[in-house]
């Protein structure tokens, strides 16, 4: 599913015209991408949480040489199901 066909999902379930719906997606991500550059969770129980993880930093190496390099420590976004999607899917 893409985002053009969640948002006719999300219109058809609410009774939301489409750019109602389009503009609750888009603040929904947005909270959602604001809260983890904060560096706070959300969580949403019963579907999940979203959090900011570090990668630390590491050696590589180059594939195309075979070389050692250094990655940088990032911050990376997860997410992690709660049990009631768990059980959805399953």
């Amino acid at each position: 599913m893409n985002k053009t066909e969640l948002i006719n999902q999300i219109a058809a379930k609410a009774d939301l015209t489409k750019k109602d719906s389009e503009k609750a997606l888009n603040a929904f991500i947005e909270v959602i991408t604001e809260s983890l550059k904060s560096g706070n969770s959300v969580q949403l129980v019963g579907f999940g949480s979203f959090q900011v993880k570090t990668r630390a930093a590491r050696e590589g190496l180059h594939p195309q040489t075979g070389k050692a390099i250094k990655i940088a420590a990032s911050n990376i976004p997860s997410f992690k199901a709660g049990q009631k999607l768990k059980d959805a899917v399953n």
